[in-house]
C-alpha cells in the first residue's frame, strides 16, 4: 500500500537537488506519453485529475460530479484503475465485489452510478459505452492518454500544494505543473489556499472546502477516536474539529490501508481508554471487516462550495 510521502518533498533542499536528473526524466517521460492522441469516445468525457501523487481530493470531486449529472437524468459512468484492486479490467464494480478486488475508490463510485476498473481506460471507456453510458467521469488519469477528454479539471490541495515544484523522485509532481494545466480548463481548490498556489496558476479556479456530511450532528461536543488510512488523514481529523467534534485521539494508516485484526484491535482498545467513539471515512469503512461495521462509525465528506454554481457552468458547456 501507497506509504506517506516522504518528508523533503515539502520543501526544497540538497537531497530534491540530488534527485532533479532523475526528475528531469519523469517529466520528459510523462510529456512523452500524455502526448499520445487518445480515443474519441462517442460520449462526452470529463476528468477529475491532479499533477501530484496522494490525495487531492479527486474522488469527492469525481462523486459531486456524477451526482449533478445523474440528478439531470444523464446516464453517467465512472472510471478509474482500481488502486488496491486485484481485478483486472475492464471490470464492472458490482454489489458482491470487495475492496481487495476493485479498490476502495471504486466502492465508492459504484454507491452512485456504474463503475470501471482497469489501467485500459480505452478498454473501460468502450465497454461503459456498450452498456449504456451518455457520459463517462474519469477519477484520476489526466497522465493517461487512452481517452480524449472534453473536460479535465485539475484538483489541488490547498495546504499541500505542489510540495517543492519537483517531479517525482525529488517531489510529489507526476509532471510540471504548467505542462499538466496547460491540457486541463480549470483548476479545483479544495481548502484554505495555504500553499498559495492559486494566484501562480493559468486557470479559472473553482474553490470548495471539504464538509462532514449530516451524520457528524450526532458527534458535535463527544469525544471521538478518529482514525483513517488515507493519502493524508489530517484532512480529515481537522474537519471534524472545526465541525465541533472532540478528537480525543487519532491513528494514522498509510493510503488504502488493508486493515488486519490486530489494528483495528488496537482502534478499538484505544477507544476504550480514551472513552472515545471510534470513527473513519466511508473509503477507509468499505476495507473494513463486516464483524466491525457495527463497532465503527462512518463520517462521510462531500464539497462546500464557495460559487455553486461555477461547476455547473463548466458542465453546461460539455457538448
Amino acid at each position: 500500500m501507497m506509504p506517506q510521502p516522504p518528508e523533503f518533498w515539502s520543501h526544497d533542499g540538497v537531497l530534491p537537488r540530488l534527485l532533479s536528473p532523475f526528475a528531469a526524466v519523469t517529466a520528459a517521460v510523462t510529456a512523452r506519453r500524455a502526448a499520445r492522441p487518445g480515443w474519441h469516445a462517442a460520449v462526452p468525457v470529463i476528468c477529475c485529475g491532479n499533477v501530484t501523487v496522494g490525495g487531492t481530493g479527486k474522488t469527492t470531486l469525481a462523486l459531486d460530479i456524477g451526482a449533478r449529472l445523474a440528478a439531470r437524468g444523464q446516464r453517467v459512468h465512472f472510471l478509474l484503475r482500481g488502486y488496491g484492486g486485484a481485478s483486472r479490467g475492464p471490470h464492472r464494480v458490482t454489489a458482491g465485489n470487495t475492496a481487495n478486488q476493485v479498490g476502495d475508490e471504486a466502492l465508492l463510485l459504484a454507491a452512485v452510478a456504474p463503475t470501471w476498473t482497469g489501467a485500459d481506460r480505452t478498454a473501460s471507456a468502450r465497454a461503459a459505452v456498450a452498456a449504456g453510458a451518455e457520459i463517462l467521469v474519469l477519477d484520476d488519469g489526466l497522465q493517461n492518454p487512452g481517452l480524449h477528454k472534453d473536460l479535465s479539471l485539475l484538483v489541488v490541495d490547498g495546504v499541500s500544494g505542489f510540495g517543492n515544484g519537483r517531479a517525482l523522485p525529488a517531489g510529489p509532481l507526476r509532471e510540471p505543473v504548467a505542462t499538466g494545466a496547460a491540457r486541463c480548463q480549470a483548476a479545483v481548490l479544495i481548502g484554505p489556499d495555504v500553499a498559495r498556489v492559486a494566484a501562480k496558476l493559468p486557470l479559472p479556479v473553482l474553490r470548495a472546502a471539504l464538509r462532514p456530511g449530516p451524520e457528524i450532528a450526532a458527534f458535535v461536543g463527544h469525544r471521538v477516536l478518529a482514525f483513517a488510512g488515507i493519502a493524508r488523514p489530517a484532512k480529515f481529523f481537522t474537519m471534524l474539529a472545526e465541525a465541533g467534534v472532540v478528537v480525543a485521539t487519532t491513528i494514522q494508516f498509510s493510503d488504502h490501508h488493508p486493515f488486519s485484526e490486530s489494528d483495528l484491535q488496537r482502534v478499538i482498545d484505544e477507544s476504550v481508554r480514551h472513552d472515545a467513539m471510534p470513527v473513519t471515512t466511508p473509503k477507509d469503512a468499505v476495507r473494513l471487516p463486516a464483524a466491525y461495521h457495527d463497532r465503527i462509525s462512518v463520517i462521510g465528506v462531500s464539497l462546500a462550495w464557495d460559487d455553486p454554481t461555477a461547476l455547473d457552468a463548466l458542465l453546461a458547456r460539455i457538448p
